[in-house]
């Protein structure tokens, strides 16, 4: 449960509720409200829907009340002690209301809140915003909304008066990501380690494995001149590495049946495919997936990679939390953690392989390495305490 809260409040906007059964989005927003609340900070967690996108367990439309989309919201907040610490804000064409704490109550503790970290400006009520003293913009896919709004497309940014990134290399000369003339605050991603511990490890003949999306709800850009794609375009340069390393890969793969070129494509090269929602499908079910793995094999979108924003999966930090080693596709993040050892990175199918074969010659070593880094670099304790540090707020 954590320590007593006695520091104030601090509340965070996200989109659980919409993605019901997806067990690792769950816990990006999990670590920050866990997190915070391990420091002694009372949490108050957002979501919003609509009735388009409430369905039942079949994927059949259905009432709020009646949705997959509210028991899986509720039902998690609830495991994890914060049944009284969330509210969803539903909208319909006979208004809002908000369904677990009621608006008066939210309006309060906003309005008294240190902080609203809104995650990709997903909040986007107007009430509850301009309630908040200070409204902080968590960037968690770095690229996507500075470009977007350089093209016209979107002002997700607008509103808030500090803007934070997990792309640790925004402002940097070599960074491609527009920084919009904002004054950025970088910061590592937290894992709360309490929640995953280390388990016994083996001898690495396991799977390398991953929980991922083939392309994800964001399309390719277009933007000055060059085209910022998405993880399927990073991943077909790989895709013979089986093959080449040896060892099992799976894949909890989230990807749609008419994809059938590339399915193909992966099943010729020896790429094991399970369901997402069978392996992963709730916070506990994804955590047991990724400490049952040998290591994870990571690649990221393409927009990362060619921009070189310095992002770390969520995924990742989890495996590294759990013991397990992380062999990722390099977004330049060699200025913030040494590589190597328990995190290895690669930039061609050549370094994939050598990276692999390493890992696996040297289990143990590259196990222990693995949570050291966790410790060391993403532990909730450390790096949502230096973030509040970096916003001024003690």
């Amino acid at each position: 449960m954590g320590e007593k809260a006695t520091k104030g409040t601090i509340v965070l906007a996200g989109s659980l509720a919409q993605r019901p059964g997806v067990g690792g989005h769950t816990w990006v927003f999990l670590q920050y409200l866990l997190g915070f609340r391990q420091l002694g900070w009372h949490v108050l967690f957002l979501d919003a829907l609509g009735p388009d996108m409430c369905a039942d367990a079949a994927g059949d439309r259905c009432p709020v009340e009646r949705s997959e989309n509210l028991r899986y919201l509720a039902h998690v907040m609830e495991r994890f002690g914060l049944g009284d610490d969330f509210s969803l804000l539903y909208k319909d064409s006979e208004g809002r209301r908000f369904i677990g704490l009621p608006r008066g109550d939210v309006l309060e503790r906003v309005r008294g809140s240190a902080l609203l970290i809104n995650v990709m400006g997903f909040l986007t009520d107007e009430e509850l915003l301009t309630a908040a003293p200070r409204r902080v913009f968590l960037d968690i896919d770095p690229g996507f909304g500075q470009m977007w709004r350089e093209l016209g497309y979107a002002d997700v940014f607008a509103g808030h008066t500090d803007f934070v990134t997990i792309g640790q290399n925004v402002g940097r000369p070599d960074c491609g990501v527009p920084t919009l003339g904002l004054d950025w605050v970088t910061t590592p991603q937290p894992v709360v380690l309490e929640q995953w511990p280390v388990r016994e490890s083996g001898d690495g003949r396991g799977a390398f494995t991953s929980v991922v999306s083939w392309r994800g709800p964001f399309g390719p850009i277009e933007y000055r001149g060059r085209t910022y794609g998405l993880r399927v375009h990073e991943f077909r340069k790989f895709i013979d590495l089986p093959r080449r390393a040896g060892g099992q890969f799976e894949l909890a793969l989230d990807i749609h049946a008419n994809e059938v070129n590339d399915i193909a494509l992966l099943d010729a090269n020896g790429w094991e495919r399970v369901d997402p929602r069978r392996v992963a499908g709730d916070p506990w079910a994804y955590r047991d997936y990724v400490a049952s793995s040998a290591a994870e094999f990571m690649i990221a979108k393409n927009l990362y990679v060619q921009t070189g924003g310095g992002w770390v999966s969520d995924r990742s930090i989890c495996y590294l939390a759990s013991g397990r080693p992380v062999l990722a596709q390099d977004t330049g993040i060699g200025h913030f953690y040494p590589t190597g050892e328990g995190l290895l990175t690669f930039s061609n199918l050549e370094e994939a392989e050598t990276g692999a074969r390493s890992i696996r010659g040297d289990y143990a070593r590259h196990c222990k390495a693995a949570r050291r880094l966790a410790e060391d670099y993403f532990d909730s304790s450390k790096v949502l305490v230096r973030l509040l540090e970096k916003l001024g707020v003690g």
